[in-house]
């Protein structure tokens, strides 16, 4: 059995040790890690709060560990955060000589990070808002026959694969060594087949879902193409890279949905600190790297291909209001996704590459959208080829035969994983966030988690292959 390895910290981030006042983790100085750790602190403290109205003591044993190792001893040295419930605001002090790093909550677009050295007063009027009227809410919608939460299937054996996905008082499940599982999903588009959560979560229980958002950008994406908003095989239009002569200009959407820009990215791709914990803007650090690829003929998993093609769309539609509006109005309230919180940065791009925060449901109903082809409730969402598009294998692949291949901001378990179904593929997020999506079998298979930033976490592939087969007997 092949084994899924797990996107690795870089091994520098792992062994590295302060030099005098320089870090070499990444030349940052160590006042600012200390902002990133308070950052850090803020933000999941806020969101924690504010998006999935999680206790004080849920918050410490699950958002404050498993942090990677840059900025893990800072945080845990960190004072208490204060949490402002009247202003559904939280900040962190962190120096005596600058302000405390702050985050702050808006409706629909959750908690934002404040610039460091931001205060207060001065930023938070000119935070980006949404005004979007929801629609009235259906929690069990699409599902005929609700099943109660942590109940019997009526399956026995698949009842004794979804507990053994479940770790007991420590670390240890049947599918991972390190893997800590808080919810397992498993649904058709007519039912939900079983539903189970650690004590104290429920079905509103709220998580972030750090690289599945990537998935949920390209659905967005797919609608915007749906209506003709943006093509995926243009230039994609970024505001900063419109200069002549700019080689840049001629990277596609394309090359960026499916991880193939070009672009220098850093050596792992996906440490994007300044914009996830720094307070910074994703027109400020996505968009100033050069070409060192030629793109499409390279893979290379990284945050900034998603951030930059989500700001593609910004840039497209030329309307701040209405690109902040457009995910809620065009994907996620129509298929009821109404625990969604997409985070922005404080200039009013989405960080989906990484910063969403909603529920087991709701990343089902996401599946479900693509087992039907991109249609809800007979209203064409996506284009009719949408899922044949994210899960068909891009130009250029991952090097190491024992992750999965990709597609278009999903992951694809075909020839590389031959005991799974060869249409499986999957949003796959930081500490073991899942939606296996199986079009053959009409399944969507949802799995959270907490796992560590270590090897050992939770092997989706394996647990596919067990429910599949408890399914069929």
């Amino acid at each position: 059995m092949k084994s899924l390895t797990l996107l690795k910290i870089s091994s520098a981030l792992i062994s590295a040790s302060f030099v005098g006042a320089v870090s070499v983790h990444g030349q940052e100085t160590d006042a600012t890690i200390k902002a990133y750790a308070a950052g850090y602190k803020a933000a999941f403290t806020c969101s924690a709060t504010f998006n999935a109205g999680k206790t004080l003591s849920q918050i410490k044993d699950h958002e404050l560990t498993g942090i990677y190792p840059l900025v893990a001893d800072e945080v845990n040295a960190l004072p208490n955060a204060k949490i402002d419930q009247v202003n559904k605001r939280v900040s962190v002090k962190y120096s005596d000589t600058m302000p405390p790093r702050i985050a702050q909550w808006r409706e629909h677009l959750g908690c934002v990070q404040l610039p460091v050295g931001a205060t207060t007063e001065s930023a938070v009027k000119h935070l980006p808002v949404i005004d979007v009227i929801a629609p009235e809410r259906n929690d069990s919608a699409p599902w005929k026959a609700l099943n109660p939460t942590n109940t019997s299937s009526g399956n026995a054996k698949l009842d004794a694969v979804v507990k053994a996905a479940f770790k007991g008082e420590t670390f240890n499940t049947n599918y991972g060594e390190n893997a800590f599982t808080t919810a397992v999903l498993i649904a058709t588009p007519d039912q939900i087949i079983t539903e189970q959560y650690i004590a104290g979560y429920t079905h509103k229980t709220s998580q972030r879902t750090w690289s599945v958002a990537k998935s949920i950008a390209a659905t967005v994406i797919g609608a915007a193409v749906e209506q003709n908003m943006i093509n995926v095989k243009a230039p994609a239009p970024i505001p900063e890279w419109q200069s002549a002569g700019d080689p840049r200009g001629n990277i596609t959407l394309e090359n960026l949905l499916q991880m193939g820009s070009g672009l220098d990215s850093n050596r792992a791709g996906n440490r994007t600190d300044r914009l996830y914990i720094g307070g910074g803007r994703v027109q400020d650090t996505s968009s100033r790297t050069a070409v060192e690829a030629t793109p499409g003929t390279r893979w290379k998993y990284a945050n900034n291909d998603t951030l930059l093609a989500v700001r593609a769309l910004r840039g497209a539609m030329n309307n701040d209001q209405k690109f902040l509006e457009f995910p809620f109005k065009s994907v996620l309230h129509k298929i009821g996704m109404m625990d969604t919180k997409l985070e922005t940065d404080w200039g009013g791009d989405f960080i989906l590459s990484s910063q969403v925060w909603t529920t087991s449901r709701d990343m089902a109903r996401l599946g479900i959208l693509y087992l039907n082809n991109g249609v809800w409730n007979g209203e064409r969402i996506l284009p009719e080829n949408w899922t044949e598009y994210v899960s068909a294998p891009a130009p250029a692949q991952p090097l190491n035969e024992n992750t999965p291949g990709y597609g278009a901001q999903f992951w694809l378990y075909n020839e590389r994983f031959p005991e799974l179904p060869n249409d499986a593929f999957a949003a796959r997020g930081n500490r073991g966030q899942h939606i296996m999506i199986i079009p053959s079998k009409n399944l969507v298979i949802v799995r959270r988690g907490y796992d560590p930033a270590k090897p050992g976490g939770f092997q989706l592939h394996t647990f596919t292959k067990d429910v599949l087969d408890a399914l069929e007997k």
